[in-house]
């Protein structure tokens, strides 16, 4: 049993003073003032800092194959990134290979994160549509605990779905009770902007965001969300990185619609500035999709999280080396997506918001945690504090600092988004289901510790 003492308690809508008690079963057993030390108890202090539910990271992508080579961190060394961070669950995502089945994919991302050492869930991605696609969301809500499945608006030619098959994923998931998560870029109109950058001899990565511009992703923002309101079910947009798509998210919101918008923490620091210069290799380490933007979207991301039209903040997590990266020298087009941040998510969040006086704390605790447990039907086992809730905690001290290198970060990639950064709010202790995990600069993991949980179907209305 773990018991943390004498700090403040956070939620995304208390604050208040209390002990902890962790039990042997992984759940908190007891919140309260004072609480007397059970026997054979290990006593954590608190004293002077916040106690705050465990991080979720909606949004990750560990070990997956993607544009001709595989991500480097793998379920074990992303998820033990994640709890130095803070970050005590992951929900990452299934990608089927071309005609695979649904639930044979699930199966092998299963066997995959068999190694992870926090707890994990999974989206499902739908990449086509017949009968068999049909009865494997079925199989996977009914039977695994997924209730929520990815659709990609880009990509042509390996992940793009066309409305139709949208259509018909949408009102499946409808019937079934679950949630559908989209990439929101017109990939034709993308597809065509490549070959056009490349015949003009564009071809390093300055020409990645010129090929993805903002009216792309507000375009498919706008077209998904009326594609939902035909099939009457939520989505969940990812990566929002433009004032368009915040825009298109706030509208369907203000009629009423169930739409939620998740941001990267990198997308509120770093502009399109990253992909100018000399340095083939600096800008290359940046290329994901969608690509980090002008300034001016910024502001509207910020206004979109605080005014809580925008709901969520995940990493997009999904690390290629040097080596990788270079596969795409003299073809910006086979740079392969992806940039880490698992690690870093939290302290990010907390300096550029609750320090700069942006956030308060309980958003926060909302943007970091609880919300994306609200939206996949996680809450109260994740996201809370609350007696019978997963004992998924970070001591957090709010005025400590760290520096952010390569050279000691814990993600298994060869460089940092951040690097050199001092940032201020630093997760001290991580515990995660009732095991002191992330002590202050002492990781102590156990490959295969982490645990599957399943998401119920949601109950809703008509």
């Amino acid at each position: 049993m773990i018991l943390v003492r004498g700090g403040t308690v956070v939620t995304a809508e208390q604050r208040y003073r209390a002990d902890i008690l962790c039990g042997d079963d992984g759940q908190i057993a007891a919140i309260g003032p004072q609480l007397e030390i059970p026997g054979g108890c290990t006593v954590v202090d608190a004293g002077g800092m916040l106690v705050m539910p465990g991080g979720i990271d909606p949004h990750t992508h560990m070990e997956m194959p993607f544009m001709g080579t595989t991500a480097s961190e793998d379920f074990f060394t992303g998820t033990a990134a994640g709890l130095a961070g803070g970050t005590t669950s992951i929900i990452d995502f299934v990608i089927p290979d071309r005609d695979q089945p649904l639930h044979d994919a699930y199966l092998d991302w299963r066997f995959r994160a068999g190694k992870a050492c926090a707890d994990y869930g999974f989206h499902v991605a739908v990449t086509r549509w017949d009968e068999r696609v049909s009865r494997d969301m079925a199989l996977l809500v009914e039977k695994c605990g997924v209730n929520s499945f990815k659709h990609f608006m880009a990509y042509k030619n390996a992940l793009m779905i066309d409305d139709p098959v949208f259509l018909h994923s949408m009102q499946r998931a409808a019937e079934l009770g679950a949630l559908c998560t989209v990439h929101a870029e017109n990939g034709e109109a993308v597809a065509f902007l490549q070959e056009n950058l490349l015949a003009q001899g564009v071809s390093g990565p300055q020409a990645h965001p010129l090929s993805r511009p903002a009216a792309l992703e507000g375009e498919a923002t706008r077209r998904a969300i009326t594609l939902a309101g035909l099939a009457h079910v939520p989505l969940y947009v990812v990566h929002v990185s433009t004032r368009e798509a915040t825009e298109a998210i706030a509208a369907a919101r203000l009629a009423g619609m169930e739409i939620y918008g998740e941001v990267l923490p990198q997308h509120l620091v770093f502009d399109a500035g990253v992909y100018e210069g000399s340095d083939w290799l600096a800008a290359a380490r940046h290329v994901m999709s969608p690509p980090f933007r002008e300034k001016a979207h910024q502001e509207a991301l910020w206004g979109g999280l605080v005014s809580g039209q925008l709901q969520t903040t995940a990493t997009d997590h999904c690390c290629f080396c040097r080596g990788q990266k270079e596969r795409g020298i003299g073809d910006f087009t086979r740079i392969p997506n992806g940039v880490p941040g698992i690690e870093d998510r939290m302290s990010v969040l907390w300096h550029f918001g609750v320090a700069s006086g942006r956030l308060s704390e309980a958003q926060f605790v909302a943007m970091t945690s609880t919300n994306a447990a609200r939206i996949f039907n996680l809450y109260p086992l994740k996201g809370a504090i609350a007696v019978g809730s997963d004992a998924d905690l970070v001591v957090w001290d709010p005025c400590a600092t760290r520096r952010i290198s390569a050279a000691t970060h814990h993600q298994n990639v060869d460089y940092n988004l951040y690097e050199g950064m001092e940032l201020t709010g630093v997760a001290m202790k991580t515990i995660s289901r009732g095991k002191l995990v992330w002590d202050d600069t002492k990781l102590d993991v156990l490959r295969g510790a982490g645990r599957y949980v399943g998401r119920p179907a949601f109950r809703r209305k008509g």
